[in-house]
């Protein structure tokens, strides 16, 4: 609001205020205005000179990071790249959900449609009368957060929960599966918050963010990258916690890892049934096939989407790991379907 003219600001007439570019630890910004933004997204009201006022504008934070996850979480936290001013627990513990942008796909020619689509004025109408609908109790048909989860904390899951299921479910139907999908988005997103929280503050203690289904099985929810950077992920340097002795913890659970590994890769292959994150790396078909191929004479690959180039490489590498795990002197005879009617014979002599 300007207190000059009396005029309310951007939250007073939009619906979502973007801030682009936030990031820059050199940046500036008044600690008055940071106190404002805190209690505006903690209550929808702010005080200007003796008038409070209110409003419904959500907000966004839009920056880019200078260096890698593993880096940020080796070093710092993810919330790093912020200005000084807006690297407080306080302000941080207001957001709802942290989109790892990192995972994002970059935006190419081939992404858009050549058929017909809403013209954009037109679908943010449409978003825009369902701001009025309430979907964050959806979930709560098949499932429920576990009581750990604060009352903030359930706060966040709820809105993005019931902003996704706007989107991509606007007439309010879904599946149960479709609706897990939604609350572990959700859920993650906050946990993401949550764990750098942690980092910074330590007043912040461990939740345990999981849901449960009406059978009462419990599901606990994990971060991508704390999937894949587990001895960073948790790691904070505590007093008298050099560098040498992080690195020298670093050292030792790679080659622990490594250790694993290998004794997966001779145990006795069993059926199993293996989950993966969207966008996780470091898997590899001698890690996902190398003990189930061990001594194979005939190999039967049914995949009818072998016609992109990408699909041809995803063959190409995993006769490569067959070829690895043959003996010199045993041939093995692989057989590809990739439709109804059409098969291809290869012989690894």
């Amino acid at each position: 609001m300007n207190n000059a003219s009396g005029k309310i600001g951007l939250v007073g007439y939009w619906d979502v205020v973007a801030f682009d570019e936030f990031a820059g630890k050199k940046k500036k910004a008044n600690q008055a205005l940071v106190d404002i933004m805190k209690n505006y997204m903690a209550n929808k009201s702010f005080s200007r000179g003796i008038e409070t006022l209110g409003a419904e504008a959500s907000m966004v934070f839009v920056g880019n990071t200078q260096h890698t996850v593993p880096y940020m979480l080796k070093h710092a936290d993810l919330f790093d790249e912020l200005p000084e001013q807006y690297h407080d627990s306080a302000f941080l513990d207001r957001i709802h959900f942290y989109i790892p942008g990192w995972e994002v796909d970059i935006i190419r020619g081939e992404m858009f449609s050549n058929g017909y689509g809403f013209v954009v004025d037109y679908l943010a109408e449409i978003l825009r009368s369902l701001r009025d609908h309430d979907y964050s109790d959806r979930y709560q048909e098949y499932f429920s957060l576990v009581s750990d989860i604060s009352t903030r904390d359930r706060d966040g899951i709820h809105k993005t929960a019931s902003g996704l299921i706007k989107i991509l479910y606007p007439h309010g139907e879904a599946s149960s599966d479709e609706i897990e999908e939604i609350l572990k988005v959700a859920i993650e997103g906050r946990k993401r918050v949550k764990d750098q929280l942690m980092r910074i503050d330590t007043t912040y203690t461990d939740v345990c963010f999981a849901y449960e289904d009406k059978s009462g099985n419990t599901y606990n929810v994990r971060t991508l990258e704390e999937e894949e950077y587990r001895h960073y992920y948790h790691k904070t340097l505590g007093e008298g916690e050099d560098e040498d002795a992080i690195q020298n913890t670093e050292e030792q659970t790679s080659r622990q890892g490594t250790a694993a590994k290998d004794d997966s890769a001779e145990a006795s292959p069993e059926e199993k049934h293996v989950t993966y994150q969207e966008n996780q790396r470091g898997i590899s078909y001698d890690m996902l096939f190398g003990s189930y191929l061990k001594g194979a004479s005939r190999i039967t690959l049914t995949d009818p989407y072998i016609r992109l180039f990408y699909q041809i490489r995803n063959l190409m590498e995993l006769l490569e790991t067959i070829v690895k795990y043959k003996s010199q002197e045993d041939e093995v005879a692989v057989h590809l379907v990739t439709s109804q009617a059409v098969g291809v014979n290869i012989l690894f002599a």
